[in-house]
């Protein structure tokens, strides 16, 4: 039997809106607007599924939202568990979409900025072959205490770790230097060109591989239109290029991306195999609306 995956991060709903021209200050702007499930970790969670891995996605949510997004992710194909606020309400993310696809955020994290110890017990490793967190759990106190602590049992365990840092805005708010220390040693890095640049403090690609990998056993770097490459400490090992296809909204790319990697490293496939389902699934990702599969 295949191991699963736990993942552990945000969820929100998306709203998303795509303006037909420039937003003009002080008026109105036409626009399409759309509700979508969203959120890092919970579009992880769900590409995983639709890959055909097991996985488990421990988050936190509005107590009033508890049940429906219970029922939204077992519909999925992923094993829910869920902590309900009672305070704060789920998580929104306001997403505007320029006219050649790329994203700018407003974000409302609600209760996913409660998560805590209690919600991240050291049971959910049990049968669990990674754990794949996203960076926005490090971004807040009461979260990062409860993420750190699940990592430290994870290690104990020798389960190995996977970190995708998710956003360039908070980790040039943190300083990458504390973020990296929050994080700690792990096996894999799933990181953007900007996110890799930023936390190596290097522009030069195989010398962003060779710093992070003395942090992380394997260091993916997400490129977007130009694919994917890996390698580690002693740089770049392995490249593949990606499919030209119709690029209608990024949001969720680099979130499929790792879930198809990740469902094909607990399959046992090569590297060359995972590295083509990661972009494999990151190019279908960009060619509808929303961080979810359709």
């Amino acid at each position: 039997m295949t191991a699963r995956v736990l993942v552990v991060g945000d969820v929100m709903t998306d709203i998303i809106v795509r303006p037909e021209g420039p937003i003009v200050p002080g008026s109105d702007r036409r626009a399409e607007i759309r509700n979508r499930p969203g959120g890092s970790g919970a579009n992880q969670a769900v590409w995983l599924g639709a890959a055909g891995a097991g996985v488990l996605f421990a988050a936190r949510v509005g107590t009033s939202d508890r049940a429906m997004y219970e029922n939204y992710f077992r519909g999925r194909g992923v094993v829910p568990v869920l902590a309900g606020d009672p305070d704060l309400p789920s998580g929104v993310l306001v997403t505007i979409l320029d006219p050649s696809g790329e994203r700018s955020f407003l974000t409302d994290r609600g209760a996913n900025l409660n998560l805590g110890t209690d919600d991240l017990p050291e049971t959910l490793l049990e049968g669990v072959g990674l754990v794949l967190v996203s960076g926005y759990s490090f971004f807040a106190a009461g979260p990062r205490i409860a993420v750190k602590g699940l990592l430290r049992a994870a290690r104990s365990k020798g389960v190995p770790v996977a970190i995708d840092p998710a956003s360039t805005g908070f980790l040039q708010e943190v300083g990458p230097q504390l973020f990296l220390d929050w994080v700690g040693q792990a096996e894999w890095l799933f990181a953007n060109e900007s996110e890799a640049e930023l936390l190596s403090g290097q522009a030069e690609f195989d010398a962003q591989m060779r710093v992070l990998g003395e942090q992380f056993s394997h260091v993916v770097i997400k490129r977007g239109q130009f694919g994917a490459a890996l390698g580690g400490r002693d740089g770049e090992a392995f490249s593949q290029a990606a499919p030209v296809v119709k690029v209608v909204d990024t949001t969720g790319a680099g979130d499929a991306f790792a879930a198809g990697f990740v469902a094909a490293l607990l399959r046992g496939e090569s590297v060359d195999a995972c590295l083509a389902a990661g972009i494999a699934g990151g190019a279908k990702a960009v060619q509808f609306v929303g961080g979810q599969p359709q």
